[in-house]
């Protein structure tokens, strides 16, 4: 095993913890922990005045300019505040790297925020947080100016490039409750997840709309359109009000798959909770039949078994057939690619963790900010190609000549 940089020997450990009789000597407010940060940073500072003057502490000095002294600065660390020296030297040209002047936090300190924040905690429990934790004093004001530096990060986000071809794309929504016009209303926040061509996850917007409609998805589409993506083999959505429209005008040659976890979802929603389970026993032939033609054997099948009980799902089914039965015609791998929903139903299930203590949203600039971060954390675990997307993207490439190059 590699050793670790910057790995501290049992011996300074030993020596350390023998200096602690107490537990509350090593953690608490004056503990070890927090004198020796505070030792570190002086002694780093120390090294960079010297840097800038070209002389250590206690050797002969090489010009007019020298030490002079040192002022006390309070700084928030991820261990909590700590008291440290800072060296200044005679011509006042000094300026820390480490702590520029002015700043009263270390590095590390604003990203534990950002990341409490992205968890849906509200102001008052971030600042909770840090005084139980650390003994930390932290003001709104503060908190607010550190998630407002996020704003600038968002519309970069929303407005970067993205590849040509995406051979498949998720289109799925959340309903979020926001201020408006002083009520309180229901908004539904869209997110596009993309596949790439190496297989791996992609956020690739984020919106949020009053009403799903044609209008409100021809905007989507356009934007990505108007960012580099030019072609969208397969788009799996949780619904259709305007979308086959939209995205027909902007990528006609686009397959609209309605998802198959979403009708499933949709069919069970009203259904007793005595009869879930024969009722999901006796629907699953449908979604994983061979042929198109077989699904519909298995959907008459099912209409006879269920039909007079729950006349609405097979009418939903009946409905959307033609945007269900575009995955029929895919084989194995490329069903298993779209059918694997688990990449935006751990989204959704990040974001809605994320939603729920908030209640409401004081602003649609509020929303974001905890959405994007939420998702930020979320698409730090995707690194790896889905599985099997090398042999899925072999048969996209024949069942797509000319769009998918390998």
């Amino acid at each position: 095993m590699n050793k670790k940089k910057h790995e501290i020997s049992d011996e300074l450990l030993e020596q350390l913890l023998a200096m602690v009789e107490d537990p509350k000597e090593l953690l608490g407010s004056e503990g070890l922990l927090r004198q020796l940060t505070a030792r570190l940073v002086e002694k780093s500072l120390e090294a960079e005045l010297g840097e800038h003057l070209g002389y250590e502490k206690g050797g002969s000095r090489l010009g007019e300019n020298a030490r002079n002294g040192s002022s006390s600065k309070t700084l928030l660390t991820g261990v909590g505040k700590v008291e440290v020296q800072i060296p200044r030297d005679r011509e006042g040209s000094f300026e820390p790297q480490l702590v520029p002047k002015h700043q009263r936090r270390v590095e590390g300190f604003d990203e534990r925020i950002l990341a409490l924040y992205g968890r849906g905690m509200s102001v008052r429990e971030i600042q909770d947080y840090f005084k139980e934790a650390y003994g930390a004093e932290v003001s709104p004001t503060l908190i607010s100016k550190v998630t407002d530096c996020v704003v600038a990060d968002i519309d970069a986000w929303r407005s970067r490039r993205l590849d040509p071809i995406y051979p498949i794309v998720y289109l799925d929504g959340l309903v979020v409750k926001i201020r408006t016009d002083g009520t309180v209303q229901n908004r539904t926040v869209y997110v596009a997840l993309g596949v790439n061509m190496a297989g791996v996850k992609e956020v690739l917007g984020l919106w949020i709309a009053g009403a799903e409609g044609a209008k409100f998805w021809l905007h989507v589409v356009t934007e990505l359109r108007n960012r580099g993506v030019e072609d969208i083999l397969i788009a799996c959505v949780d619904g259709l009000k305007g979308f086959p429209e939209a995205i027909g005008a902007v990528y006609p040659a686009t397959i609209v798959q309605l998802c198959i976890v979403h009708m499933i979802r949709n069919s069970l929603r009203t259904v007793a909770w005595n009869s879930r389970k024969a009722l999901a026993r006796d629907l699953k032939p449908i979604y994983v039949a061979a042929t198109d033609s077989e699904a519909l054997v298995a959907l008459e099948r099912f209409d006879a078994q269920w039909g007079a009980q729950y006349p609405s799902i097979t009418k939903s089914w009946r409905s959307n057939w033609e945007s269900v039965i575009p995955f029929f015609s895919f084989g194995p791998d490329i069903r298993r690619a779209i059918y694997t929903t688990n990449s935006i139903e751990a989204l959704n299930s990040q974001l809605r963790k994320a939603v729920k203590p908030r209640g409401h949203f004081p602003s649609e600039e509020a929303a974001l900010k905890v959405l994007y971060l939420a998702l930020h954390h979320a698409s730090r675990r995707w690194t790896s190609p889905i599985k099997d997307w090398p042999l899925a993207l072999q048969q996209l490439a024949i069942y797509f000549p000319g769009r998918v190059n390998l």
